[in-house]
């Protein structure tokens, strides 16, 4: 049977990504068993121990995603990926020998799982960029949709699983099935040759020279930021579910480790129910409505579960939660995937990691204190009324649209004539490019410009600046500095886009008839002036201050 482009599974056509997707599911799935292991191996010690699990496996994506950034956007994405799954596998034996031996303290155990988080940082954003290789651009957000279905159907299975297990047989063999788990992503990864035309060419980017140019497009990428706006208003309060769920199980509900993982197979079921119905409320509600409404309910979850002692009432207010998490996540995912550029889509992912991560793990111990301080369904009621005003916040900072945004490299710029040859790391260089423009046209200039300068800083400017001559106001001098000739070659040939192009277009279209924009390239000449090379020679050279 023939699966419509437009549907939901269109994506698992594609013979790599369904099998990643389903050697993904049976690894989520061990993830959340031992999840289920780890926090009741705990449950008996105070609230805040309970929720360090949770800092202890987000806590590394907040230290290690960037510089993980930076190395999916340089190196062999998938050889990355191979790296950390071979390496969570390591841990996870002896998290699983340290179980079997009784010699799993609660310190041993944070510390692992901890490790287990590094691993699981180095793998997030090469996982993330990768998916443009597996599927095409228009199905992006199909993907990113299965994603989430695959966390949370893991979820429906994995705690229900992983309770039951550590009940009948101890936490050992719940970690002993997640480590067995990481072996088939590895497998298909090592069948999987990736197209080389995908490869990246950063290479010769310094690490924190990279992590700079991550952050510096981040920074001047108004959509991307507002998608990290909308994450952090949702986060914190949504990571007072995940943390302080064990303790309603075993406190407030009076539940064992196997009603525990029910309960958490509750949240995924709601989630993969709510896959099938998110296209219709997406069309119905649009994005931004997806989100508030999405934080509503899970609000509401937060309030029931903070004032019911009945495990079947706390189960149905868990269903509609799943269906809200999924969709709020997968409507980020989505609107982020579609603005990133191919050239820095692993930082882009990365800085996204960081802050869904990092409000999980910097908020789980918050909400451990304040169960412990204030009482369980007090903790539980401010988590709710953060919700709820993140929700109202989507009016006044809602997600742009995406409409027409189009990150497919351009390059258009044509190749500079210079009398001399710099050398990748010659620099700072300073960018001038010369335009005239008639006086009814200066005040939608200089605005249509605006876009232009984003566009500069995004790609690699350190400075922008736009000058009207005073003597001729006819002639406006836009000047940038970046800080290599490398780096001005990269925004010529892999870092602008299709947007960039349009927004040069939509500032030219308002030039004198018959003039062309006059673009030159100047050199600091503090570290050596340009020289003839031999006399009457008319080649040219760059004397640096070592040979003088």
């Amino acid at each position: 049977m023939r699966i419509p482009e437009e549907s939901a599974w269109a994506p698992l056509t594609a013979r790599v990504f369904r099998a990643l997707w389903v050697a993904q599911l049976v690894s989520n799935t061990g993830t959340w068993m031992q999840t289920v292991g780890a926090q009741w191996l705990l449950v008996g010690h105070s609230a805040s121990l309970v929720t360090l699990v949770q800092t202890a496996s987000s806590l590394p994506v907040v230290l290690l995603a960037l510089p993980s950034g930076v190395l999916a956007d340089r190196y062999d994405r998938r050889k990355m990926l191979l790296a950390a799954q071979f390496s969570m596998l390591t841990v996870a034996t002896v998290l699983t020998v340290l179980a079997f031996q009784d010699a799993l303290t609660p310190t041993a155990l944070l510390v692992l799982t901890f490790l287990l988080g590094c691993g699981t940082a180095l793998m997030g954003p090469a996982w993330q960029a990768i998916q443009p290789d597996l599927v095409e651009r228009e199905q992006l957000g199909q993907a990113a949709a299965l994603g989430a279905v695959n966390m949370n159907l893991a979820r429906a299975v994995g705690p229900a699983l992983g309770g039951v297990v550590v009940a009948a047989a101890g936490a050992g063999w719940v970690f002993a099935f997640n480590a067995l788990s990481y072996l088939g992503i590895a497998a298909v990864l090592m069948l999987w040759r990736r197209p080389t035309t995908s490869r990246t060419t950063a290479h010769s980017e310094g690490l924190l020279a990279a992590v700079q140019a991550g952050r510096r497009y981040v920074w001047h990428a108004p959509g991307v930021r507002r998608v990290l706006l909308r994450t952090a208003l949702f986060i914190p309060g949504g990571a007072a579910l995940w943390s302080l769920l064990p303790l309603v199980a075993s406190r407030s509900l009076r539940l064992g480790s196997g009603g525990y993982g029910l309960l958490l197979g509750v949240v995924g079921a709601g989630a993969v129910g709510g896959a099938v119905a998110l296209p219709a409320i997406r069309r119905r509600l649009g994005a931004n409505g997806t989100l508030a409404a999405g934080a509503v309910v899970f609000a509401g979850t937060l309030v029931v579960l903070a004032t019911v002692r009945q495990p079947w009432l706390a189960a149905a207010a868990l269903l509609p939660a799943g269906l809200a998490w999924i969709g709020v996540l997968s409507t980020l995912n989505a609107a982020l995937q579609q603005r990133l550029p191919s050239w820095v889509r692993g930082r882009g992912l990365a800085v996204y990691l960081v802050v869904f991560q990092g409000g999980q793990a910097l908020t789980a111990p918050v909400w451990g204190a304040l169960s412990d301080g204030l009482g369980l369904g007090v903790a539980l009621l401010i988590g709710a009324a953060l919700l709820l005003a993140g929700a109202l916040s989507v009016r006044r900072w809602p997600l742009y649209a995406a409409d027409g945004v189009d990150p497919s490299p351009s390059d258009h710029w044509p190749v500079p004539h210079l009398r001399f040859e710099p050398g990748p790391a010659e620099g700072p260089v300073l960018v001038s490019v010369t335009y005239r423009i008639a006086p009814e046209n200066w005040a939608a200039f200089t605005a249509r410009m605006e876009h232009v300068a984003r566009s500069r800083r995004r790609t690699g400017a350190l400075t922008w600046g736009l000058f009207q001559d005073g003597a001729d106001p006819g002639r406006f001098v836009e000047t940038y500095m970046v800080a290599s000739w490398a780096e001005h070659l990269a925004q010529h040939h892999s870092r602008l886009t299709a947007n960039d192009r349009r927004y040069e277009e939509q500032a030219r279209e308002l030039l004198v008839d018959g003039t062309v924009p006059e673009v030159t390239h100047a050199f600091d000449a503090t570290t050596g002036p340009v020289v003839a090379t031999e006399p009457g020679n008319d080649g040219i050279r760059r004397e640096g201050k070592a040979s003088r």
